[in-house]
């Protein structure tokens, strides 16, 4: 097997054997500990003696041995090391898979959103410290420190390995699939930095995403957070030349776009969408699917996408959807049409400084033909962004304009 397929294995196995140890011992700060020893053993180990015939049992067994260790490295929690003496084996072969209960677990209410993010990416992802900071392009030390923080938190409040109560579960679950957004959308689009796409953040998302899919096939809003990725990510290739510039939608060549991918998105999206209630994330994979499943930009069905925003805008009022509405409006009615949406908006504190606010008007202010104002605006988007491409992008536009 090779070191890339051993790398994803242990990504995939990981949250089991951590899922495991916490169901059996509690503890999630030091069974989280001693699951990141085990992963490292065998990176080290699995190379050059083989992968165990059951690589899951291997990383339980090794993970508790190293829980076990710590806990008896310990003197002052003797009275602890005693009860994991008289405590039963691990069931290591076992079928249950406790990566969802994981999941709620590391998206707990006391966490803020950036520790959700980070203490899903090291507990379910497996991603090590050193690669989750340096994807937010923070310090080793930050990052470690912010880990820290979260797990602290988490037993602090008391927190149960146990799936949260029928009342909680779809506010939690809410937060489990912002937070894998969030990952998506920060390696898609880098909101800082000077990569704009960050491959690994939103592979891993896709991935996490996978796994929650596999484990509730029937949830509309997981299927349409899949799909949403998907055909996102579809694009992926077509959305930078070589050099790195950013190429907009409706110049990409549409030949370097996923079909697969598609495919699939498509049919998760129209498969969700069948089953109700509709949900924000389905709404967005439908209006993804629309601009994928047109050939030629021109073949757009801009007023599918208009009817699409305005439901999305009935389940909550959302600035960027707006946003979002006012260029499909241009779209069907005409820059103008569409600038005076987003002049409804520039009273909205949510958009305050936002650059993608700047950013539509320069585009439509273009179409309409007032050229100076869309330099203006070109370029007091390129000074809020914190993308180095896309404002690189931006300042090209305005360039562009007043050559």
């Amino acid at each position: 097997m090779t070191a890339a397929r051993i790398e994803d294995l242990l990504r995939e196995l990981a949250p089991q054997a951590l899922g495991a140890l916490v169901r059996h011992h509690g503890h999630f700060d030091t069974c989280e500990d001693a699951v990141q020893e085990a992963l490292l053993a065998a990176a080290q180990q699995w190379p050059v003696d083989g992968v165990p015939d059951n690589p899951r049992s291997w990383l339980i067994r090794v993970a508790s041995n190293k829980y076990t260790d710590q806990v008896r490295s310990e003197l002052a929690r003797r009275r602890r090391e005693e009860a994991v003496g008289q405590e039963p084996a691990i069931e290591e072969g076992g079928s249950t898979d406790d990566s969802l209960v994981l999941l709620f677990l590391c998206c707990h209410p006391t966490l803020s959103p950036p520790s959700q993010v980070a203490l899903t990416l090291r507990a379910v992802g497996g991603l090590t410290t050193d690669e989750i900071a340096r994807a937010f392009l923070v310090p080793e030390a930050t990052m470690g420190k912010r880990i820290t923080r979260a797990k602290q938190t988490v037993k602090a409040a008391g927190a149960q390995f146990s799936m949260p109560p029928p009342d909680q579960r779809a506010v939690r679950l809410a937060a489990v699939l912002q937070v894998l957004y969030l990952v998506f959308n920060e390696g898609y689009t880098a909101t800082s930095g000077a990569q704009s796409i960050r491959v690994e953040l939103s592979a891993e998302a896709i991935r996490l995403t996978r796994l929650l899919y596999r484990l509730l096939p029937d949830d509309g809003e997981v299927a349409g957070l899949l799909a949403l990725m998907l055909l996102t990510d579809a694009r992926r290739r077509a959305r930078t030349t070589a050099a790195g510039e950013l190429v907009p939608l409706d110049e990409q060549d549409r030949a370097l776009w996923d079909q697969t991918a598609i495919a699939e998105g498509t049919a998760l999206v129209t498969a969700a969408m069948s089953r109700a209630p509709l949900g924000p994330y389905q709404l967005q994979a439908a209006i993804a699917a629309v601009h994928d499943e047109a050939a030629r930009a021109a073949d757009t069905d801009w007023r599918q996408i208009l009817a699409l925003y305005d439901l999305l805008l009935k389940l909550g009022d959302n600035p960027m959807v707006k946003l979002n509405r006012a260029v499909a409006l241009a779209r069907i009615l005409g820059p103008r049409a569409g600038l005076k949406e987003l002049d409804r908006l520039d009273d909205d504190q949510r958009l305050k400084g936002n650059h993608r606010l700047d950013t539509a008007r320069a585009h439509l202010l273009e179409l309409a033909g007032d050229r100076a104002a869309a330099v203006e605006h070109y370029r007091t988007a390129a000074r809020r962004t914190l993308s180095l491409p896309e404002r690189q992008y931006l300042l090209t536009q305005a360039n562009r304009l007043t050559s």
